[in-house]
Order: structure tokens, then C-alpha cells, then sequence
């Protein structure tokens, strides 16, 4: 923490600090004091300060202006007996800072007040104070010391400390007397997290979690009564039979604000996540975590618990899915559904209803971890898990090694789907998800990805389809990085139009997709079946090529012929 003294002239700022090293009052010392570095251990904050004397004559300016633009908080002395130096605080001194583009916190110090005699207390102290604070939200306190007596000395830094470590600004409203909007939306957050059961109320086992959580310990039973009386007789919906509401708890912030104990406040918002502008840090969303090349990211099994426990609690009336305003609360406390963009839940499975599955909620976090890992990172911090989120991922071995070994260890295989326009692909995907058929045409222009879980040898595997479009399919298919995070292509081609096979033939050698294990599937093998224009048939040309002949299917009339585990089962071929 950097902390900048500036003032009039004969303020006193050059004894404030000497009488803080020195621990003594000393007469007579230079105009400016060399800067001062305290360690952590010597400090109440347990943080390193760096104090800093600045002169306020003219040809000292520019190094001001420099030292106030270096500043992490600022002090503005004034002499208690001088009531020029007081006014010139807000006249001056202030508006200077501000038009230097500085928005960093202002502590106030009125010196000397030695001079005042036997009572050194101010009684009009909040009187004359409060309007500059009205005025200057930047102010975030003001201190009364002594230099030449030795009073308040060390609080003085302590409360330049606490401006910077836990400042009021961000929180709370002075002139409103009111917790700000941000901090609102923050401690609502935390709020919802630590209701386990969603009854709306903290009971004492859940506050006890938090103050664990927050604190390192939990309340005595009579400390937690006494808070809640606390609140009650202040806030009377602050308390119910459940226990603490939210309003209690948002009552409570307010109150320990109010009487100076902002860093409580500021380590709960920290503990969970938040910075100093109240928005959730980037690394608590996205700690780093490693992926080498041909490697990819699946949930770890307390990553799967993590997400049936969460299905499990917001499944308020236990059907075994999650309608909309059950999915909407479950989300809360993040952004929103991230999937809403991509068409869920038409992405995966659901009930008669369209309400989404647990199978079809835990597939569709398996198929978010597998394309973007990073989302799920930043949603596990999101939606309350406890700990590090990494622990809920795991990276899996390179797709080579896993081969040579002979054995395959992912659960998550990504399967990307070509084949002319017309020939069925996207009828495919919803096949996997237990869609109805729907005869009429519509392309698709943009991506298209649908996952399900699979029992393959007797353990649970992900099947990711991708369909590109026709505006991304080329781009795809030139990406030798793209290309890499394939574990299987369905080469789709419809068994009545005699063009469809050359179609994908053609782009499996013009591509060079020969190492990558796939699978040709002939759709609509409930019509006539049709010679195709092609130099060899396609019986022929997988028997050639060493790949399984071609899986007929008519998603029409539900004959899937186990194309679905086929395309699982290549994929985990060595």
C-alpha cells in the first residue's frame, strides 16, 4: 500500500511520519522525509506500506503530481488550529486530485490537536466532515492526531491501509446511507449460495458454514441468537422460523459498514470471489490449468456429483427434471443458462415436456467441458462449488498415447458429422437425443452439437455430434488444430441419391482424413436403395479402405442399428 501525505505548508506532515518511526516527537527535521518502508509483520494489515512525504511548494509540483498519480490512497493533512488549511481541503486540495485524473481513496488527518489543550476531542468533528464526504465520495474517513503528543499517530496509516484493503466507496452510499446496488447484487449472490436447502433463510447450521467458510470458525449457539436479535429487533422480516432471511443478512453488511468493520464485509465478498470492483476476479473463474495438444478436458467424479447434487436441490417438486423456472433458479447466481444460445435444451435430453433430465443436464456439462472447458470452469465458481474448480475437471491422456496403448481411458468422445446437403445429418443428431422426426428440409447454416450418454462395455460414455453448416464445414475442415480435437467422423450420405456417397468420399481423401477413425452411415435405408456414382460402391470402398462397412439407418421409421454406439466404439478402437 502506498500511502502519499500532501497539505498546506506547516501542516505537519513530515512529523507525522518521523513521530511514527521514531515513536517520539522530533523538533526540528528536514522540509520533505525520504520515503519510508514498513513490512507486513509491523503493520496491523499485515500488509508492506510505503509512506510518502510530498512538499507543497511550486517548484515541488511536477514531483507532486507524480506522487499523487503513483498513490494508492492519499492523506490530506490539515492543521486543526489553522482553519485555512481545513478550508483549503475541500477548496483546493481535493478538486486538484480529481482534475489529476485520481480516483483512488482520501483519508483525512487534522494534526495538532494538541493545541487545543486538556480536552483534545472534537465534538463538531462529524459536523464539519460530513459535507465534504457528501460532496467527495472519494473521502473515506477522517482521523484527529497529535504528531508532538504521540496520539492516533499509528491509526492514521492504519485507516490509509483500510481505505485501500477494505474501502467504503464500492459498498456503500454515505449520502444515501445506503449499501450500493453492486454490493446488493454481490451479497444476494452469497446470499443464495450458502441457502443450501433454498428455503429463502440461513439456519444456524448454514450461517455456521459460512462464518467456517469466511472466518476459519464457526458462532456459539448464544452468539448466534444474539445476532439474530440483532437484526429482528432492526429489521423485523430480517429473521423467520427458517432463520436469517436475506434482508437480515443484507442488514447486517449494512451494520458492520456503518460501524467501521467494513473489512468483514470485504472478506466474505474476497472468500467468494469477488475483487475491488465487486465483479468475480478472473482467476477464481478461470484458474489456469494446463491441456496439452491432443488432449482434452472431461469432469472429474467430484465434478459429476457437483452437478447431480445441484439438479438434486433445485428440483423443487423431485419429477426428475428441470422445467424453466426451476432451471432459471438454478442459475441464479451466474450470468444465465450458457447454453441458451446453441438452442438448448434442444441440445440434449429431455422429457415429454421438454423439461431437461438429469442425464440430459449432466450430458450437456460433459459436452461444455469437451468444447469449452473454460465455460464450465467459470460456472463451477459461478453456481458454488467448493474448493478449487480444477479439481473438477480432469485432462485426459493424448489421443496417440491412449492408442499405442491399446487402451482408450476418455469418457467424452467428439464426433464430427460431414455429408452433402440433404443427406440427413441433422436428422441424425436429433435421433441421438430421442427427437421426433420431421420430414420437412430446413439446411443448417450454423453449428449444431447434441449430446447423450451411452453404456459401452458397461460404463457410461458421451457421445458429442457436431454438425458445422454449410458456412463453417470448409473453414472445419482446413483446421489442422480442429481436426485434432476429432475422435471419430459419421460420414453421412443418403442411400437414394445417387451423388450422395462421392460427396463424402471426395472430401475424406481432398482433406487427407485417413488417420482419423470413422464411420460412413447410409440414411434413409427405408426407401429404394440407389446405385451411387462413385468409382467403387461404398461396400466396396470401406472393405478397401480397412473401415466397417457402411451402418444403414432410417431415422424415420427409428431402424438406428446401433450407429451410435458403432460411432463410440471406432473412436475407442486402438
Amino acid at each position: 500500500v502506498r500511502v502519499l501525505l500532501v497539505g498546506d505548508a506547516h501542516v505537519g506532515k513530515s512529523t507525522i511520519i518521523t513521530s511514527l518511526i521514531k515513536e517520539a516527537f522530533v523538533a526540528n527535521i528536514q522540509h520533505v522525509v525520504p520515503e519510508v518502508t514498513i513490512p507486513p509483520e509491523w503493520t496491523r494489515e499485515k500488509v508492506t506500506t510505503r509512506i510518502v512525504d510530498s512538499s507543497a511548494r511550486p517548484e515541488n509540483k511536477d514531483q507532486l503530481e507524480a506522487e499523487i498519480r503513483k498513490a494508492d490512497v492519499i492523506c490530506i493533512v490539515y492543521a486543526v488550529s489553522d482553519m485555512d488549511s481545513f478550508n483549503r481541503v475541500p477548496e483546493f486540495w481535493l478538486p486538484y486530485i480529481r482534475r489529476l485524473g485520481r480516483n483512488v481513496p482520501v483519508v483525512l488527518v487534522g494534526n495538532k490537536i494538541d493545541l487545543r489543550g486538556k480536552d483534545v476531542t472534537n465534538e463538531s468533528l462529524e459536523a464539519q466532515i460530513t459535507p465534504i464526504m457528501n460532496e467527495f465520495k472519494e473521502v473515506e474517513t477522517c482521523v484527529e492526531c497529535s504528531a508532538k503528543q504521540q496520539l492516533n499517530v499509528s491509526e492514521v496509516f492504519y485507516f490509509a491501509q483500510k481505505a485501500v484493503l477494505h474501502p467504503t466507496a464500492p459498498l456503500y452510499d454515505s449520502r444515501e446511507h445506503a449499501l450500493k446496488p453492486a454490493c446488493i447484487d454481490a451479497l444476494r449472490r452469497i446470499f443464495r449460495l450458502c441457502d443450501l436447502d433454498k428455503n429463502g433463510a440461513l439456519d444456524d447450521e448454514e450461517i455456521n458454514e459460512f462464518q467456517s467458510k469466511c472466518f476459519g470458525s464457526p458462532l456459539q449457539r448464544q452468539e448466534l441468537e444474539s445476532v439474530k436479535q440483532v437484526v429482528k429487533e432492526a429489521e423485523p422480516e430480517g429473521v423467520n422460523e427458517n432463520g436469517l432471511t436475506e434482508i437480515g443478512f443484507l442488514y447486517l453488511h449494512m451494520l458492520f459498514i456503518q460501524r467501521g468493520r467494513l473489512e468483514t464485509t470485504w472478506t466474505v465478498l474476497r472468500q467468494f470471489g469477488y475483487g475491488d470492483d465487486l465483479s468475480l476476479r478472473e482467476d477464481f473463474l478461470w484458474p489456469a490449468i494446463q491441456v496439452p495438444p491432443e488432449c482434452s478436458v472431461e469432469l472429474s467424479s467430484s465434478g459429476y456429483q457437483f452437478f447431480t447434487d445441484l439438479f438434486m436441490t433445485f428440483d423443487q417438486d423431485k419429477d426428475g427434471a428441470l422445467k424453466n423456472s426451476e432451471l432459471e433458479a438454478l442459475f441464479s447466481t451466474s450470468p444465465g443458462i450458457p447454453w441458451l444460445a446453441s438452442g438448448f435444451p434442444e441440445t440434449t435430453i429431455t422429457n415429454e415436456s421438454n423439461s431437461v433430465t438429469l442425464q440430459g443436464f449432466l450430458a450437456q456439462w460433459s459436452m461444455t467441458t469437451l468444447l469449452d472447458y473454460r465455460t464450465t470452469l467459470a460456472y463451477l465458481a459461478y453456481l458454488g462449488f467448493s474448493g478449487d474448480t480444477t479439481t473438477a475437471l480432469k485432462v485426459t491422456k493424448p489421443r496417440k498415447a491412449d492408442r499405442k496403448r491399446g487402451k482408450i481411458q476418455r469418457a467424452v468422445f467428439s464426433c464430427y458429422v460431414f455429408g452433402a446437403m440433404g443427406s440427413g445429418k441433422t436428422s441424425l443428431l436429433k435421433a441421438l437425443i430421442d427427437r421426433p422426426y420431421v420430414d420437412t428440409y430446413s439446411g443448417t447454416d450454423k453449428p449444431y452439437n447434441v449430446v447423450n450418454s451411452l453404456e459401452i462395455g458397461g460404463a457410461e460414455k458421451y457421445l458429442v455430434m457436431q454438425e458445422f453448416g454449410a458456412n463453417y464445414e470448409t473453414e472445419v475442415l482446413q483446421n489442422k488444430k480442429k481436426l485434432e480435437a476429432c475422435d471419430v467422423i459419421c460420414f453421412v450420405y443418403d442411400s437414394g441419391d445417387v451423388n450422395s456417397f462421392a460427396h463424402v468420399a471426395n472430401l475424406r481423401s481432398r482433406y487427407d482424413l485417413r488417420h482419423i477413425p470413422c464411420v460412413f452411415v447410409a440414411t434413409k435405408s427405408d426407401q429404394d436403395l440407389v446405385p451411387q456414382k462413385y468409382e467403387v460402391q461404398p461396400d466396396a470402398y470401406c472393405r478397401q479402405e480397412g473401415l466397417i462397412v457402411p451402418v444403414s439407418v432410417s431415422v424415420k421409421d427409428k431402424m438406428m442399428a446401433d450407429v451410435f454406439h458403432r460411432l463410440v466404439e471406432v473412436a475407442m478402437e486402438p
